[in-house]
């Protein structure tokens, strides 16, 4: 039997092109990007021999969340994930500050992403790759979502690809010990929760699929598929990298690394695998970029409909079918910052930022009526509650950036709504 085709898209609505392989793709190109290359060493620092433990706690948050958004997203299928669902579920002001947050730290992160691209390629002009790193990929962006999903489906073969052969080199050398991988006492509780604080946000990916709810076809079938499955295959290729760095490097000179999988395989005398690593991590990093345009683009879009933005950035163009004004506003935006500051290591209030983020979409789901096709009550409670644990352990800068960026946020929106007001009474 033939599925239904879907209806036709309106003049401004996104077309729904993206099948469950499109948006699993999507989601690996978010979540096995940059941070699988870099984020080991501070994960490291921060738990010690614990790491695999930090890793476990991540994932089993990212779950919740996971979980929670893909059932939310089934029911309100439109752009902007939880931008929508917490207006929807819990008031017009939680949908914003999770939009408002959303937008702004990851119009930063985009920005440290694409000079993490500049800093692989050519370290001496970072800031010119980086530049034309983000002007290539609006333009893939602004030319179809398809072409976006094709692009993502080249980088994702790519890295694993690199992934693979450097995972294969490490296990098989005479230098793995799997003895390195015992926790010693040198592992704390909170070390533990911090590494899984820095660990989410390499899961954290899954939220592109949400985001592009209103491009997926069949989203009530399509999400909860592709959602999990991405989510899976994610902690897999985590966890297959981290016991190969530990067997390796052990959690002493892992945390020390200063790029820990290149590290890693000269480590395993197999030196002339680092240059291929280090490439693979600019395309990684490519990866990441291009899904941070596409989830910071869908969200514009969803602000700028209710006018929280401006509303011309609702506009969606004709032919391709992309919120065309929303991307080019984002791309100048994060091509500006890439060419003239390096945020790479001011960006703490977006890791805090995410975090609020999905604490939003988990109160939302804890909202859903047995009708609605609810969680057990527990996912969205340990989601929500895993979420506030990892911000609270933070570094007290990024939580102070953090609460001064939701805190600016939230006086926008209490000024426009007075100046609302004033204007219909």
């Amino acid at each position: 039997m033939s599925r239904p085709s879907e209806p036709a898209a309106g003049p401004d609505e996104l077309e729904r092109r993206l099948g469950v392989p499109d948006a699993v793709v999507i989601g690996l190109g978010a979540m096995i990007g940059a941070g699988i290359f870099v984020a080991l060493a501070p994960a490291a620092r921060a738990a010690g021999s614990g790491l695999l433990l930090g890793l476990g706690v991540a994932a089993v948050v990212a779950y919740c969340n996971a979980t929670s958004s893909a059932r939310l997203a089934a029911r309100y299928p439109a752009s902007g994930g939880t931008y929508v669902y917490g207006r929807e579920r819990l008031g017009v002001f939680w949908g914003y500050l999770a939009g408002w947050g959303f937008v702004v730290g990851k119009t930063a992160s985009c920005a440290a992403m694409a000079l993490t691209v500049g800093a692989y390629v050519w370290p001496g002009q970072a800031h010119v790759v980086a530049v034309a790193a983000v002007v290539a990929l609006t333009a893939v962006n602004y030319a179809g979502v398809q072409k976006a999903a094709w692009l993502t489906r080249v980088i994702v073969a790519v890295v694993l690809a690199v992934l693979a052969a450097a995972v294969v080199a490490a296990l098989t050398s005479p230098a793995a010990d799997p003895a390195r991988l015992g926790i010693g006492a040198d592992a704390s509780v909170g070390g533990v929760l911090q590494a899984a604080g820095l660990l989410f946000f390499a899961f954290a990916g899954y939220a592109r699929i949400a985001t592009l709810g209103e491009e997926v076809r069949d989203p009530a079938r399509t999400i909860p598929r592709a959602v999990p499955l991405a989510l899976g295959i994610t902690l897999v290729v985590y966890a297959v990298v981290a016991v190969s760095a530990l067997t390796v490097l052990g959690a002493h000179r892992l945390a020390g690394a200063g790029a820990p999988l290149s590290d890693m395989v000269r480590a395993a005398g197999v030196s002339a695998l680092a240059p291929v690593v280090r490439t693979g991590a600019a395309v990684a990093a490519l990866g990441s970029l291009l899904a941070l345009i596409l989830g910071v683009s869908r969200t514009t879009l969803a602000m700028a409909r209710d006018r929280h933005l401006p509303h011309v950035l609702s506009t969606v163009h004709p032919r391709f079918k992309v919120p065309h004004r929303a991307e080019l506003l984002v791309g100048a935006v994060v091509a500006v910052l890439a060419a003239t500051v390096d945020v790479r290591g001011a960006i703490g209030f977006s890791s805090f930022g995410v975090l609020v983020y999905y604490a939003v979409a988990n109160a939302s789901a804890w909202t859903l009526t047995p009708q609605e096709n609810r969680l057990p009550r527990a996912v969205p409670a340990v989601g929500l509650v895993g979420c506030l644990l990892l911000a609270l352990t933070l570094p007290v800068t990024s939580v102070a950036w953090g609460a001064a960026v939701l805190a600016l946020g939230a006086a926008a929106y209490v000024v426009r709504r007075a100046a609302t007001a004033r204007r219909t009474s």
